[in-house]
């Protein structure tokens, strides 16, 4: 089973993939949904706690994840401390998740945000980044209600989209419209299911494959 990563920076449409890859019946799993789960957990959110202090708490005992976010992308430090936190119990899952799968599945996509920024490249067989313009990306969420200054903030604390580009196996661009997108993702859909009957899961990293 070939074990691919799906990445790219904020607001460039990696939701929106993912989903296209499971309409075509595709197993998928979105490490942001893993991440909330684990917000709801006693035990990690004790670890927040510890970390970042009663007041990014409702008076409920809910976690208010906008004061984190106000925290954590104004702080490398903070930000890293509190992915130390999660990351552990996020590929957790992600190992019960593959332990859970039928035998005859020849590929798992995983969209996962910070593969280059934490290295993790050798977790995975594969690695597609979705890409967009940053002022697509900031218009997108705009219409959100999600505040410019607040998508360049996240922007910030990302590695270039250029840079995950060069490395990636896999580029989707989404700056288009959705059927256009959805053509990209067949034709990696179909290169992809051609590696995972040959076996073909011991390329090098970062070697593009041509796709047809």
């Amino acid at each position: 089973m070939l074990l691919v990563a799906l990445t790219g920076n904020y607001g460039m449409g990696k939701s929106t993939v993912l989903s296209l890859f499971r309409k075509l019946g595709v197993p998928t799993l979105d490490t942001d949904r893993i991440v909330e789960s684990l917000f709801r957990s006693k035990k990690i959110l004790g670890k927040i706690k510890q970390l970042l202090g009663e007041k990014v708490f409702n008076e409920s005992g809910s976690l208010n994840k906008k004061k984190v976010a106000d925290i954590i992308f104004k702080s490398a430090s903070l930000r890293r401390s509190l992915e130390d936190i999660l990351h552990p119990f996020v590929f957790d899952k992600i190992k019960d998740f593959i332990d859970k799968m039928n035998i005859n599945d020849k590929i798992l996509i995983i969209a996962v945000p910070l593969v280059y920024e934490r290295g993790y490249e050798d977790r995975f067989d594969r690695i597609i980044v979705v890409h967009t313009r940053e002022e697509i990306a900031v218009s997108r969420l705009g219409k959100k209600g999600i505040p410019k200054k607040d998508v360049l903030l996240r922007l910030k604390a990302q590695l270039p989209i250029e840079e995950k580009g060069e490395k990636a196996d896999f580029l989707i661009d989404n700056s288009g419209t959705i059927e256009e997108t959805r053509i990209q993702v067949k034709v990696i859909y179909k290169n992809l299911l051609k590696e995972a009957e040959n076996g073909d899961n011991q390329r090098t990293r970062g070697i593009k494959r041509k796709l047809s």
